[in-house]
């Protein structure tokens, strides 16, 4: 006899899975950040070398650089950019989606740079003596005329540096322009400089500038290679087709040789794919064709996993046990091996996240979340599916799981 209730849950659980991955899905798949190789836009790999010679060159001061690079970028209005340190004296930058190349390429190759120099022209402070977006606007509080003010990182320094050039002047040198020059009268004991400006137009152009330029490194472009748009769209449009002709071939297999619980491995894969661009949109993070790669090889290991306990649970039923009891026992054994498998691909992918860079980290990152994913959605979902339509008498016989009554021992 069916059991309605079993029976209604399940429909209702695939209806309500299916409209939400419907209603949603055209949103996730338009907010996806494309990265480099797919969107197309350039890559500059920089050798750093310090701003005075015989300063040492540590791993903070690089990581520095790289996040000062990557606030550049934001602040040339490049989405997503992708900064990172290699080695011990380069950094890699990835900028997906730019139009402007030349003048962003100028801007960050060519940063400007922030000095004080004494009447000479000696140097007495530069870029790694202020702090990260040294440069705000403000207002003299007497004049109310538009300022730049600057922080630095060290107030005694500033101290000992006016000390040295009292009865003297202090210029504010950006690049070789002179922004601000002072007399200085008396040492000054704080830990901040002013720049007056005419209006506020320039001074937040001058305040921009600095924060561009307060670089604790120099640096040089070691070589660029670019992706043209079009050439990423096209590996786009590639690997969309070539996702889409394989999952209609998977789902064609699984439901002609498994029947029945390949429909529901269809569908468990459907929500596989859902969820796991939703926990992307949620990471805020880029996709590229390593990330691709991930997903297809997530996706791999999750129909791999259905078909491990389909086959458990066809070995059950060919022994001459029930639908359900087959379920029970071929879920039961099939599980050890599904989870070895995957703990093991989930190791390999700790070990490349923390060994690897880059491409190489995203890859990581997208396989341990496909795995973790596939466990849910094609393992603990799929099961519990089959549960509620075995239990509900639905699949009755052991055709609708591709076994042959010739098949069971004992008939």
């Amino acid at each position: 006899m069916l059991d309605w209730k079993r029976i209604s849950f399940f429909f209702l659980t695939v209806v309500i899975v299916l409209g939400a991955i419907g209603a949603t899905s055209p949103r996730l798949v338009e907010r996806i950040k494309l990265g480099l190789d797919l969107k197309g836009g350039f890559e500059i790999l920089y050798t750093a070398e310090p701003l005075t010679a015989g300063q040492p060159l540590t791993k903070e001061t690089l990581t520095q650089a790289a996040e000062s690079l990557a606030k550049r970028a934001d602040s040339l209005g490049v989405a997503e950019p992708e900064v990172y340190p290699e080695g011990t004296d380069r950094i890699r930058v990835r900028l997906a989606g730019v139009e402007n190349e030349e003048e962003v390429r100028t801007l960050m190759s060519k940063p400007s740079v922030l000095t004080f120099r004494g009447p000479d022209g000696t140097v007495y402070m530069n870029g790694t003596d202020f702090v990260e977006n040294a440069a705000k606007l403000s207002y003299d509080p007497n004049t109310k005329q538009p300022i730049v003010e600057i922080k630095m990182k060290s107030r005694e320094k500033f101290k000992e540096v006016t000390t040295k050039l009292v009865g003297s002047t202090l210029s504010i040198y950006l690049d070789d322009q002179v922004q601000s020059t002072a007399s200085v009268n008396f040492p000054i004991d704080s830990d901040s400089a002013i720049i007056t400006q005419t209006s506020v137009t320039e001074a937040t152009k001058v305040a921009k500038m600095i924060n561009l330029g307060a670089m604790p490194l120099k640096l040089t472009e070691k070589y660029i290679q670019r992706v043209d748009a079009t050439l990423g769209q096209a590996s786009l449009h590639q690997t969309a087709r070539a996702g889409l002709i394989a999952s209609i071939l998977i789902f064609l297999f699984m439901v002609l040789y498994y029947r029945a619980p390949g429909l529901v491995a269809a569908f468990t894969l459907i929500t596989y794919v859902w969820v796991l661009l939703a926990v992307f949109d949620f990471m805020n993070a880029t996709l590229t064709l390593p990330g691709i790669a991930a997903l297809v090889l997530g996706a791999g290991m999750a129909v791999d996993a259905n078909i491990i306990t389909y086959e458990r649970i066809r070995e059950e039923i060919r022994a001459g046990k029930s639908i359900l009891s087959s379920l029970k026992a071929g879920s039961k054994h099939s599980f050890r091996t599904i989870m070895d498998a995957n703990v093991t691909n989930l190791i390999a992918g700790i070990v490349l996240y923390y060994v690897g860079n880059g491409a190489i980290r995203g890859f990581a990152v997208i396989t341990m979340l496909s795995i973790i994913i596939s466990i849910l959605t094609n393992v603990l979902f799929s099961r519990w599916l089959l549960h509620l339509i075995i239990r509900g008498n639905l699949l009755k016989k052991p055709s609708y799981f591709g076994v042959k009554e010739a098949d069971i021992r004992g008939l």
